[in-house]
C-alpha cells in the first residue's frame, strides 16, 4: 500500500472509508494496490463500488456478494445484507426471493447470539400450520413458505416441497415487522450480525504490537509499529537490533573510559581519604547489596523455584518449535526437561500482554498458593531481570480432553462414560476451589482441561486469568474467552463473574455427552455452535440425536439416566441470564449426586476426587429423577437462543 495512512502508528495500515463505513483493522479496502499486499485479515477484504451516487460496501462470504451496513470495532461485530435482496429491497420490492444459503466458509467468523434462522422453502404443495404462507412468493408448481424455527422442519408429514433457502436475520427486526407473509423483506434487508474472532497465524503478531496482514509471495507478514514489516512478530526488527549492538558498544567504551577515570583519581586521593573512605566505603556497599536483593540469590520466590533464563532456554532446545506443545492468547506453551530430569512445560509469555513487570511477581506469589490435585501445579518462574518472563509448570502426558473426545487420541468409543463423569465431577471440583480462593478461570474449554496417564484431570491456565486485567481487548482467546465458550452476557456487559466459568462448563458437559467440539463450521449452520445445539436437541426432546451413539445410551438403562441428568445439568449451565445459571458448588454437588447415586454397586464413586467432593457424601441418597428434575423447571419456558 503506497496512499497516505490516516495511521502514523502503522503506516502500511491505513484507515479507509467507504460511504458510511469506515474501513480499519482487520478489514482492508480492495483496490488495485491491495492485490498484492494488504493489513488485515484474509477473506476481511471490503470491496468499495460506485452506485448511482453512492459508494456501497460489500464483502464476499462462501462466493457471495453482502452489502456492509456498518461495523462496531468495540464489540467486533460485522453488520452484513444480502446483496442481491439488498438491491432488491431498495427499488422498493418489499418480495425479494432468497437464492441462496448464507455460508461462511473458513473465516473466523460467528454468527450473533442474537440471530435466527429463516428457512424458505419454495414450491410446496401446502404450508403446515407453523409455516407462514408467502403470497408474493407463489410459483407455477406450488407455495413458497417460510419457517422461523429451524428445528420444525422436520415435521412437514405430507406437505413437500422442491428446495429450501436458509438466510438468518436478526430477532429484533423479526420483532420489529410482525406481519412476516408482507414483510419479510424488510427484515432481510435489515440482514445479521456477525463476530469477528482471531485469524491462524496472527496470535504471534498481535500479541507482539503489530497488525497482521498478507503479501502475495511471502505470506502473512507483521506490520510494527515502527514503520518496519517482519515475519512472524514485532519483538527484534533488524532496525531495533542494529540500535542494541550500537548503544552496547557505546555503552562499553563508555564504561571503559569512566572506569579509567575513577581508577586514576582513586589512586591520587587513596592515602589522604584511607581512614574516612574506608567508613564510607563500608557504609555505602551495605546500602547497596541491601537495595539489589534479589529473589534469584536465594533460589525461591513465595515457595516456587525462581530459574534462570538460560535453563530453561538451554531445556527446551532454545525454544525450538519442534518442542511446542501449543500456542495460545497468553503465550506459547514448550515442553522442555531441566537439569535434574523433571520434564516441565514451559510457558513464554507475549511481551505486549503485561504493562508492568512488577505485577508479575505479585500475581505469581499468589498462584503459588493455589494448590489442588485437580490444578496443574506451577513449579517456578523466571525473575523480573529476567530477558523473558517464564512460567514453568508441571508437564501433563496425556494429552487434553479435547484430544480425546474429537481430537488426535480419539476413536469411537475409547473414552468410557464412567471416565468421562470423573472427568467433569474433578474439573468442577477444581473450579469451585478456584471459585473460593477469589479466581475466575475465565477461559474453560476441554483444551484447558489435562489429563494424565491414569486420566486424572488436571486444569491449566486458571492462574493466567489473574496475571493480567480485565481491559486486555486486543488478544482473542483467553482474555476474552474462546469462541464457543463465551458467556453471552458477558459478551454484552462486560462484566466477568463465576458464572462466566459456569456458562463454560456447560459447554463442556456437553462435549462429554456428545464427542463433538465447541465449534464446527462444517454443521449445519444453526448448529455451528454446540450450545445452541444441545438447547435446541434437550428443549425439544431430542437428547438421542446429541448423545455419542457410543456411550450406550440407548441399551444400558443407568448409563441413560445419568446422561439425561447431565444434560439437564448443562442445560442450566447454558442460560443467558446468569442468574438463572446454578453456582459451581451446585454443580459440583449435582453431579457427585449423579456419579454416586446411579452406581448400580452403589461403591464409593469419590476415589480420586477432591476433598471438595467428599464433602458432598449427603447428597448420595438423591435420586436419578429428583437430580434431573431439580435442574428442569425452567426447560420449556427458556428460549434455546
Amino acid at each position: 500500500m503506497n496512499a497516505e495512512s490516516d495511521n502514523s502508528t502503522y503506516p502500511n495500515c491505513r484507515l479507509d472509508r467507504c460511504g458510511e463505513v469506515n474501513i480499519s483493522y482487520p478489514f482492508w479496502k480492495m483496490d488495485s494496490e491491495s492485490t498484492s499486499q494488504f493489513c488485515g485479515y484474509e477473506g476481511f477484504g471490503i470491496n468499495c463500488s460506485q452506485n448511482g451516487d453512492q459508494n456501497i460496501s460489500q464483502i464476499a462470504l462462501g462466493g457471495e456478494s453482502y452489502y456492509v451496513r456498518g461495523i462496531d470495532y468495540v464489540l467486533r461485530n460485522i453488520f452484513l445484507a444480502d446483496y442481491n435482496v439488498f438491491q432488491v429491497t431498495s427499488l422498493s420490492n418489499s418480495c425479494p426471493r432468497v437464492r441462496h444459503n448464507i455460508t461462511i466458509g473458513t473465516l473466523p467468523l460467528y454468527f450473533a447470539m442474537y440471530s435466527v434462522n429463516l428457512t424458505f422453502h419454495f414450491d410446496c404443495n401446502g404450508c403446515p400450520s407453523f409455516a407462514t404462507e408467502i403470497p408474493c412468493l407463489e410459483g407455477n408448481e406450488g407455495k413458497a413458505c417460510m419457517v422461523a424455527n429451524t428445528s420444525m422442519d422436520s415435521d412437514w408429514g405430507e406437505y413437500s416441497c422442491d428446495h429450501e433457502v436458509v438466510t438468518t436475520v436478526t430477532k429484533e427486526f423479526m420483532d420489529t415487522f410482525p406481519n412476516h407473509s408482507v414483510e419479510f423483506g424488510r427484515v432481510l434487508e435489515k440482514g445479521f450480525g456477525l463476530r469477528w474472532g482471531q485469524v491462524d497465524g496472527c496470535e504471534k503478531c498481535e500479541s507482539s504490537g503489530g497488525q497482521c496482514g498478507r503479501h502475495i509471495s511471502t505470506g502473512l507478514i507483521c506490520f510494527c509499529s515502527d514503520g518496519t514489516t517482519r515475519r512472524g512478530n514485532c519483538k527484534d526488527s533488524e532496525k531495533n537490533v542494529k540500535k542494541k549492538v550500537i548503544i552496547s558498544l557505546c555503552s562499553a567504551v563508555f564504561g571503559i573510559l569512566l572506569m579509567c577515570v575513577v581508577f586514576y583519581i582513586w589512586r591520587r586521593r587513596q592515602n589522604k581519604r584511607r581512614s574516612y573512605g574506608s567508613s564510607y566505603r563500608s557504609r555505602n556497599i551495605s546500602s547497596f547489596t541491601s537495595s539489589m536483593t534479589d529473589p534469584e540469590k536465594n533460589g525461591a520466590y513465595h515457595g516456587v523455584q525462581i530459574f534462570k533464563y538460560r535453563e530453561l532456554e538451554k531445556a527446551t532446545n532454545y525454544f525450538d518449535s519442534r518442542n511446542e506443545l501449543g500456542d495460545g492468547g497468553f503465550g506459547t506453551v514448550y515442553e522442555g526437561k531441566l537439569k535434574d530430569g523433571r520434564v516441565v512445560a514451559v510457558k513464554r509469555l507475549y511481551e505486549n500482554n503485561y504493562k508492568r513487570v512488577e505485577q508479575f511477581m505479585n500475581e505469581v506469589g499468589i498462584l503459588a498458593h493455589l494448590r489442588h490435585r485437580n490444578l496443574v501445579s506451577l513449579y517456578g518462574c523466571t525473575t523480573h531481570h529476567s530477558r523473558e518472563l517464564l512460567l514453568v509448570y508441571e508437564y501433563i502426558s496425556n494429552g487434553t480432553v479435547a484430544d480425546h473426545l474429537h481430537g488426535e487420541k480419539s476413536s469411537p468409543g475409547s473414552l468410557k462414560w464412567t471416565t468421562r463423569m470423573s472427568i467433569a465431577v474433578e474439573t468442577a471440583s477444581a473450579l469451585v476451589y478456584l471459585h473460593a480462593s477469589d479466581v475466575v478461570h475465565r477461559d474453560v474449554k476441554t483444551n484447558n482441561i489435562l489429563l494424565d496417564n491414569s486420566f486424572t484431570v488436571k486444569v491449566a491456565d486458571f492462574g493466567l486469568s489473574r496475571l493480567f486485567p480485565n481491559n486486555v481487548t486486543h488478544v482473542s482467546t483467553a482474555p476474552q474467552g474462546t469462541p464457543g465458550y463465551v458467556d453471552p452476557e458477558y459478551h454484552e456487559c462486560y462484566q466477568l463473574t463465576n458464572k462466566s466459568d459456569v456458562y463454560s462448563f456447560g459447554v463442556v458437559l456437553v462435549e462429554l455427552i456428545s464427542s463433538k467440539p465447541a465449534v464446527d463450521i462444517t454443521r449445519h449452520r444453526h448448529e455451528i455452535n454446540l450450545s445452541s445445539m444441545a438447547l435446541s436437541k434437550i428443549q425439544n426432546d431430542a437428547l438421542h440425536e446429541l448423545v455419542d451413539p457410543h456411550l450406550g445410551y440407548d441399551t444400558d438403562n443407568e448409563i441413560r439416566k445419568m446422561i439425561s441428568a447431565v444434560a439437564e445439568l448443562a442445560f442450566q449451565c447454558l442460560q443467558n441470564d446468569r442468574d438463572s445459571r446454578p453456582s459451581m458448588d451446585e454443580v459440583l454437588e449435582c453431579l457427585v449426586a449423579v456419579q454416586n447415586g446411579m452406581s448400580s454397586n452403589k461403591h464409593n464413586m469419590l476415589d480420586g476426587t477432591s476433598d471438595d467432593a467428599v464433602l458432598l457424601n449427603h447428597s448420595q441418597d438423591m435420586s436419578p429423577d429428583s437430580v434431573a428434575a431439580a435442574w428442569s423447571t425452567s426447560t420449556l419456558s427458556t428460549s434455546s437462543g
